[in-house]
């Protein structure tokens, strides 16, 4: 009997050791990160789309911007010292990093028995949900008030271009944003303004709502963004608009939306676009924009506050219009050893560091509806 024992406990495998060995939990602490940054990544769509550098021993982080310059025709025997109007001009944006942001939930054992070990799984994914979710808010609303801004080169007789705003349609109502036509146009004007501006071809890309993006899609038939013999795969798989006058579009819940974030429901009127809502949505769609001078703690940068969303419909940028700096990237942390005894669980913990804010504002465009261009917080450039 005692070398049957033996045989059966020498034969149980442990799903959590790795080779067998070990932390007989190990291998699930490691599913969980996996997961999270899985859920992070899938979500986060601004973290590629501007530029990200990650900052080391430091608060903040410095982008130099240079501006114009021209060529001069040389004289004879004159020395070649720089140009004669000191161009080109220099400045700077610093970005710091808001205070550490996190997303955490506790996990009894027993539960997680259960139920499942996949349980983590699932939270680790909720985690890195959330963590995206901010993260892509954040970033889309440094690049609307980029869209607003002038250049941040300052230096006398030298005028750098700014922001843009390009209003969707011509009446005084928000619904013009789901007009699949005025969409249209105003990303080819959204296009020549960059081209005008100086702005790279390369990098370009649009971000609009879920609504707006399927509106272009049934469309397809008479707006020429797609293939004719592509139409059916497009329109089923919901993916056919690849880009409209070289701009790649995404569709995010995360751009500024007339001041709530991705979408809005109600009457039409000049600052609602008139939707009905499909019901059973749960506290997390439709989120006003927050204050962050009131409503947050945490922020260290400049993000807007709600009224100044009121007509915001969508953003068409290049990579140079916004920057993120990250001091700690996607991270996971969980306890164990005498902390998950005493509690009987763990404690999963995503973290993040991060800060945003506009850099090139001629490479950002924001599209309003509703109202004038301008009057939703265009500078004076």
């Amino acid at each position: 009997m005692a070398q049957q024992a033996t045989h059966s406990n020498a034969s149980l495998t442990r799903a959590g050791q790795s080779n067998s060995t070990g932390d007989a939990r190990a291998l699930y602490l490691k599913l969980f990160s996996g997961e999270m940054f899985k859920g992070f990544q899938h979500n986060a769509i601004a973290r590629d789309l501007v530029m990200k550098r990650t900052l080391k021993n430091g608060k903040s982080l410095q982008f130099i911007y240079t501006g114009h310059t021209k060529a001069e025709y040389h004289v004879p025997g004159q020395s070649i010292l720089g140009n004669s109007d000191g161009s080109p001009p220099v400045a700077e944006k610093t970005i710091t990093v808001d205070d550490l942001l996190i997303s955490s939930a506790f996990v009894y054992e027993l539960d997680e028995t259960l139920a499942h070990y996949e349980l983590r799984g699932e939270i680790s994914k909720k985690i890195g949900y959330a963590l995206a979710q901010k993260y892509d808010r954040l970033v889309f609303r440094a690049i609307a008030r980029g869209a607003r801004a002038a250049s941040p080169i300052t230096k006398s007789g030298f005028v750098e271009p700014g922001g843009t705003q390009i209003r969707v349609g011509t009446n005084n109502q928000a619904s013009d944003a789901y007009v699949s036509a005025s969409l249209i146009n105003a990303f080819y004007d959204a296009a020549a303004a960059l081209d005008e501006k100086g702005i790279s071809s390369e990098g370009r890309v649009g971000v609009l709502n879920p609504r707006q993006y399927y509106e272009l899609i049934q469309a397809v038939g008479s707006n020429g963004l797609v293939n004719r013999d592509a139409q059916g795969t497009s329109l089923q798989s919901g993916n056919g608009i690849i880009e409209i006058a070289g701009i790649k579009i995404y569709k995010s819940m995360n751009i500024p939306f007339f001041s709530t974030y991705g979408t809005k429901f109600g009457s039409a009127s000049a600052t609602n676009p008139g939707v009905t809502s499909p019901g059973n949505l749960g506290s997390f769609v439709g989120e006003a924009v927050e204050d962050a001078a009131t409503d947050v703690t945490g922020i260290n940068n400049e993000y807007g506050e709600e009224t100044e969303f009121a007509n915001s419909c969508g953003l068409i940028f290049q990579k140079e219009a916004a920057g993120c700096v990250e001091a700690i990237g996607p991270q996971v942390q969980v306890t164990s050893g005498d902390v998950s005894v005493v509690y009987q669980g763990d404690v999963i913990l995503g973290r993040l560091a991060m800060g945003a804010d506009y850099l090139n504002p001629a490479a950002a465009v924001e599209l309003v509806a509703g109202a004038a261009v301008g009057s939703s917080g265009n500078a004076a450039f």
